[in-house]
């Protein structure tokens, strides 16, 4: 199998990504153009991009936008994106951001994945099988893969939750291999 492209700003910056299955290329994925380019010949696209030099609502809708138009044209069907716990509900209709004394930049942040996902809920067209999955509060990059997690849709699933990179990565597959959720924000913690 052909080595997957990981797609950054500054190949430079993430030599260590590379290997024999994943090659580093540059690219944009606020640029429609781009987005088609690089995604032509794959099944599916993982958006885990984030900037913190421009605003947060700024940024995921750019990407948004990017990724709704440039993915259809390249054929790929399946976008999955990766969302920020604090977006989640805790209550029908009340969010992790809009607790009480929530930090202020904090939620400015999550704004952007809130208004990233709604407009992947009002723009995309049937072409396009969108889902974003969300990470618990605690997502461990140290953390032993237990090859297990539960997934809810649209809710915090027991309070902050504890999630192994592997573990994510292992949800993120599973949801590209095998899709069970499509066009909701899938919490995933173990």
């Amino acid at each position: 199998m052909p080595p997957r492209p990981a797609v950054v700003r500054d190949p430079a910056k993430y030599q260590d990504l590379g290997g024999r299955s994943v090659t580093v290329v540059r690219g944009d994925v606020t640029d429609p153009a781009s987005v088609a380019g690089l995604a032509a010949g794959h099944d599916a696209a993982l958006n885990a991009s984030a900037r913190l030099d421009v605003p947060s609502e700024e940024h995921f809708t750019a990407a948004a936008k990017a990724l709704l138009a440039g993915l259809p044209e390249a054929g790929v069907r399946r976008l999955l994106v990766l969302g920020i716990a604090t977006t989640l509900e805790t209550a029908p209709g009340v969010r992790l951001m809009d607790a009480p004394g929530f930090p202020e930049a904090y939620r400015r942040f999550a704004q952007g994945h809130v208004a990233e996902y709604e407009l992947l809920t009002a723009a995309a067209g049937p072409e396009l099988d969108w889902l974003m999955v969300v990470p618990p509060l605690d997502l461990d990059a140290a953390g032993i893969r237990t090859g297990r997690y539960r997934t809810a849709v649209g809710r915090v699933l027991d309070g902050p939750g504890h999630l192994a990179h592997a573990d994510l990565a292992l949800a993120l597959l599973d949801e590209i291999d095998t899709p069970r959720h499509s066009r909701v924000q899938l919490a995933v913690t173990n």
